[in-house]
């Protein structure tokens, strides 16, 4: 209960609320806590119930400038904070990370290469690795029967904007995916394969691993395995993973001046 713990300790002294989840229906929700509801906070959090808290949380600071808000982020939320902050999107100076490390089912079942926050709060740390399998899986097949594979999976998509709207980076208020010119609307489904390649070369140097996208997805389409394989090429080519470093930018955030592409 050490993030409970530390959010009484801190509510309206440091923080003036606390982003953390609730008990509701057998299950857990989002919920922004203030001192008079600060005991109805979770203390255990079950490994299978993700949100998109960075989003949220820029939502609230969009809303509320200045507001200090206290956050239960567990490692990929971090991530995400860290690329929305280079972007202008959140102000890590009004927010404290409550640290939930995964556990180590969790952490197995995601695949993820970093499994835990920088600071820890609640949790014991447990050493991840990037999941490549599916991605050098595919990679061993020819040329045709992976395109046949990735067509295959693509045509089945409903456009429902799971992927997109449930994804922590996604905060553009004009959408390449809304644009007629590019995507097709009322087309079910949506044009082969431009509907999801424009969400992967998005995704490029933003993607920080969530898996939220895959999560949202009702048809179950290998979305994370897509986004992997964007991150190994924007890695191996300028040495740059989305959320490692507050400091390091993006090297496709910022293509220069109308003059410099020109």
């Amino acid at each position: 209960m050490a993030i409970k713990d530390r959010a009484r300790d801190i509510i309206g002294k440091e923080v003036d609320g606390v982003l953390a989840f609730r008990p509701e229906g057998g299950s857990h929700v989002p919920h922004l806590f203030n001192a008079d509801d600060i005991d109805q906070m979770a203390g255990e959090y079950p490994a299978g119930e993700r949100y998109p808290v960075s989003s949220i949380v820029r939502r609230l600071q969009a809303a509320r400038p200045g507001v200090r808000l206290a956050v239960v982020v567990r490692g990929c939320d971090e991530r995400a904070l860290i690329e929305l902050e280079k972007q202008g999107q959140v102000d890590m100076e009004h927010l404290v990370l409550l640290g939930l490390a995964c556990d180590g089912e969790l952490a197995g079942t995601c695949g993820c290469a970093q499994p835990y926050p920088s600071e820890v709060v609640q949790g014991e740390k447990v050493e991840g690795g990037l999941d490549l399998g599916m991605v050098e899986k595919l990679e061993g097949l020819p040329p045709g029967e992976r395109l046949d594979y990735w067509l295959s999976r693509f045509a089945a998509c409903v456009k429902c904007f799971g992927c997109r709207n449930v994804c922590p980076l996604c905060y553009c208020k004009e959408c390449a995916l809304d644009e007629p010119g590019l995507v097709d609307h009322g087309e079910q489904p949506p044009l082969l394969p431009v509907f999801h390649l424009i969400r992967a070369v998005d995704m490029a140097g933003r993607c920080v691993d969530c898996g939220l996208c895959e999560e949202a997805c009702p048809i179950g389409i290998p979305l994370r395995t897509l986004y992997r394989k964007v991150g190994e090429v924007v890695e191996s080519h300028f040495e740059y993973r989305p959320g490692r470093s507050p400091d390091k930018k993006s090297p496709l955030s910022v293509l220069g001046t109308e003059e410099d592409v020109t």
